[in-house]
């Protein structure tokens, strides 16, 4: 069903969505660019989002939903009156009904657009659902615009893998972050492409230009896990950065672009690369995951850590696979399972003590090979 306003009460509607990370950037650059419409700041994740999303979610939902459900509650109590839902995949593609009936139950008044359905989505709807919202939409506009959307996606993931990778070697602390702040202010003000494509390769040179003192024997771990709880630092109680300190080399390969553009071919090269562990799809990022433990074992990392929300069906399901794979190599891997109880103190001592074994693993290596 299209709505349709005037002009004028057009403009004076406030859309929100929910974060992810520093996805909030392109997410806004396309909406405020193809919608006549006010975009929100949305809050950051603090506290307060995730007891609001808990106290008024299913017990046995899992925790990305808690997240964007309280997420859409605090944009509501701040005026949002279009709430915009882009998850997808898993179970998740199903919940923005759900999130939708729980918000109304709770008495507010909103347009809600879920731009995904059963996990699924394409272009054209896409672009149907926001019409609804906005009946001036330009598909020309819009089209140039979503295709700058998904090269600023493109670069700032690119940006993230280097980031992560010299995050821990940084010579002055903090350089990384700030310069990486930087870089997605200038993007938000981007008028053309060509302009995106010069302020890329401008911070990429940046920040290949950080110094960074990088120990040759420095140790590797491999990310890997639920997507959500991957890419929202406060999900993961910023994992990348408690990593960092110690001077550890970090590679992930989940990230927004993946997602919408590789993963679809990337899952059947992995199920052909893994064989004899899985036949078939396990829903979510199972499939993924287990590829990517298969490949950083033979790869020469020295750890793999599993990430994901409490209830990831998918993920549990394949935990047992990985530790299969992980003892086959000797590599050793640890698990966390977040959720809202989750310590944050729990979680910097197992990664302590994580290291303690990498560092004595990798010290056993040596002795092993000079006798």
């Amino acid at each position: 069903m299209l709505i349709s306003w005037n002009k004028k009460s057009m403009q004076n509607k406030i859309v929100a969505f929910p974060q992810m990370g520093d996805y909030q950037t392109p997410i806004s650059y396309l909406l405020s660019h193809i919608l006549n419409l006010r975009i929100m700041k949305v809050p950051p994740i603090t506290s307060k989002t995730v007891e609001l999303g808990a106290k008024n979610s299913p017990d046995f939902v899992c925790t990305p939903f808690k997240y964007t459900l309280g997420t859409f509650i605090e944009c509501l109590d701040a005026g949002a009156e279009i709430l915009v839902q882009a998850g997808g995949g898993c179970r998740y593609g199903y919940y923005g009904e759900l999130q939708e009936q729980i918000l109304k139950d709770l008495g507010y008044e909103f347009t809600y657009v879920n731009l995904v359905t059963q996990g699924r989505t394409d272009i054209r709807r896409i672009y149907k659902n926001l019409k609804s919202i906005d009946a001036s939409i330009h598909p020309l506009k819009s089209l140039y615009y979503t295709f700058i959307t998904s090269k600023m996606i493109k670069y700032m993931d690119k940006i993230d893998f280097y980031i992560r990778e010299n995050i821990g070697f940084e010579v002055e602390k903090g350089s990384f972050v700030a310069l990486k702040r930087r870089m997605l202010s200038k993007f938000q003000s981007v008028k053309t492409y060509s302009h995106l494509l010069l302020l890329y390769h401008l911070y990429k040179r940046r920040f290949k230009k950080l110094k960074i003192l990088k120990d040759e024997k420095k140790l590797k771990v491999g990310l890997i896990g639920e997507l959500y709880t991957l890419m929202e630092p406060f999900a993961n109680y910023h994992i990348e950065y408690e990593l960092a300190k110690y001077g550890i080399h970090i590679k992930r390969y989940t990230n927004v672009h993946y997602l919408l553009f590789e993963k679809k071919n990337a899952v059947k090269r992995y199920l052909r690369k893994t064989k004899d562990y899985i036949r078939y799809r396990m829903g979510a990022d199972a499939a993924d995951n287990i590829a990517r433990t298969k490949y950083l074992c033979l790869h020469g990392y020295d750890g793999i850590i599993h990430i994901k929300s409490s209830f990831c069906t998918p993920e549990i399901g394949a935990m047992p696979i990985i530790n299969k794979i992980c003892s086959e190599y000797e590599v050793p891997v640890l698990y966390f399972s977040f959720d809202t109880a989750t310590s944050e103190v729990g979680m910097k001592t197992r990664i302590e003590a994580f290291y303690d074994m990498m560092e004595m693993r990798r010290d056993s290596e040596k002795r092993i090979s000079r006798n």
